[in-house]
């Protein structure tokens, strides 16, 4: 342990209380909330110190969820999605409750079972202004929104873009039964026929072809 002002020391570890988990700085990790109605909140571990008497303080950059932000939670953003903040604070570690992981929005749609401490981020934010970075992103389908890895999509074997099934008339079900499929824009360009049986995934599954249209 390296020693800090006001005899304070940098601390390597802490372990979780009642448990075996043992949280170090870079870890992200889930806080009790001052209300116990809501969901814990997540950070990331930056520092940790210990007193003269043994107390350990943590120094965490938040994680925000998409309803916390000013632009609230819209149609695209994932159930398990979070954003990175410029929001630093300093608590106690006793109110650390577990450890998590947030993915990069690529490994995250790779797995292939989402955890209860599994997460993803895509975007930074600005919590004073409500600014993101990166500002744009893919957009795609008939409905120009970014991918949600909650939304099952079916990809067009003519253009490549992805669109969602109800966006196209189909169900879910009648989706996943396919094996190809062409979009109705290429189906008209194209004058070729809607093939049945499309493969349906996602747009982060393979290195496929991806729109080009971005949008904030």
């Amino acid at each position: 342990m390296a020693k800090t002002k006001q005899g304070k020391k940098d601390v390597d570890l802490y372990t979780i209380r009642g448990t075996n988990k043992v949280v170090r700085v870079g870890d992200c990790v889930l806080m009790r909330p001052s209300d116990s109605d809501n969901q814990p909140y997540v950070a990331r571990v930056e520092k940790m110190e210990a007193d003269g008497r043994g107390s350990v303080r943590v120094r965490v950059r938040w994680y925000y969820r998409p309803e916390e932000s000013k632009g609230g939670r819209r149609q695209f953003h994932g159930a398990k999605e979070l954003f990175l903040s410029d929001h630093f604070d300093l608590q106690s570690a006793h109110t650390i409750e577990g450890k998590c992981v947030v993915h990069s929005f690529k490994n995250y749609t790779k797995l292939d079972n989402v955890g209860p401490e599994d997460f993803f981020c895509r975007f930074e934010y600005k919590a004073a202004t409500g600014s993101f970075t990166p500002d744009r992103v893919a957009v795609y389908c008939k409905c120009e929104m970014p991918y949600n890895p909650d939304d099952l999509m079916v990809q067009c074997d003519a253009c490549k873009d992805w669109f969602h099934p109800s966006c196209m008339g189909m169900t879910i079900e009648q989706a996943k039964k396919l094996d190809h499929f062409v979009c109705s824009d290429c189906v008209k360009e194209n004058g070729s026929k809607r093939l049945s049986n499309a493969y349906a995934t996602s747009p982060n599954s393979e290195p496929k072809a991806e729109s080009k249209r971005q949008r904030r």
